[in-house]
C-alpha cells in the first residue's frame, strides 16, 4: 500500500493539519496534540491489509494441508507479520530509506498494531466453536476469519490513535512522506 497517496501536496487543510508537528525521521514532535480518528483508521487499514493477506494465506495453507490448529495458527501469524511489515518496508524504501533503516521503521511502525490485530483475530477464531476445524469450503471458516478482522480493526484503531498521537507506531512512517 502506498503511504504517499494521501500526502501529495494537494491535500485538504485537514490532511495538512494532521501532519503538522513532524520532527524529522523521529516522528511527530513531543508537542503533537494527538492523532485524528481518520489517521488512526488509515494506519489500521494499512496494517490490516498486510495482516489479512498473511493470515488468510497461512490459514488456507494450514487447513488445505490438514495441519493441526497450533501449526496452522503459527503459520498464519508468522505470515501476517511478514506481510504486515512488508507493506511499510516497501513504502519507506520507495521513499529512499536504506534497507537497515527501513526495517527499523517498519518494526517501530507496525509491531504493536500487528500484535494487537493478531491477538484479537486469532482469539476470535480460536473461541468460535468449530472454526479451527472448519474446511476452506465452509462458511464457518471464512465467517470466523473475516469477522475476526472486523473486530480486530475496531480494537486496534484506538490503539493506533493513541500511539500516533504520541509520535509512535505509524507516526514514524509519516516522517518519510
Amino acid at each position: 500500500m502506498d503511504h504517499t497517496a494521501h500526502h501529495t501536496g494537494t491535500g485538504t487543510a485537514h490532511e495538512h493539519a494532521a501532519h503538522e508537528g513532524h520532527a524529522g525521521p523521529e516522528g511527530h514532535g513531543g508537542g503533537h496534540p494527538g492523532a485524528s480518528w481518520s489517521a488512526a483508521a488509515k494506519a489500521t487499514l494499512h496494517c490490516l491489509t498486510g495482516c489479512a493477506i498473511g493470515e488468510i494465506l497461512g490459514m488456507a495453507i494450514g487447513t488445505a494441508l490438514l495441519w493441526g490448529n497450533v501449526p496452522t495458527m503459527a503459520l498464519a501469524i508468522g505470515l501476517a507479520f511478514v506481510f504486515g511489515y512488508s507493506f511499510t518496508l516497501f513504502a519507506v524504501r520507495r521513499a529512499g530509506l536504506g534497507l537497515k533503516s527501513a526495517i527499523k521503521v517498519a518494526l517501530a511502525a507496525d509491531t504493536v498494531s500487528i500484535a494487537v490485530m493478531e491477538l484479537v483475530d486469532n482469539g476470535i477464531i480460536a473461541l468460535t466453536p468449530g472454526a479451527m476445524d472448519a474446511h476452506l469450503d465452509e462458511a464457518l471458516f471464512w465467517g470466523a476469519l473475516l469477522g475476526g478482522f472486523v473486530v480486530a480493526f475496531f480494537v486496534t484503531t484506538p490503539v493506533n490513535k493513541w500511539m500516533i498521537g504520541r509520535g509512535k507506531g505509524h507516526a514514524v512512517v509519516h516522517a518519510y512522506h
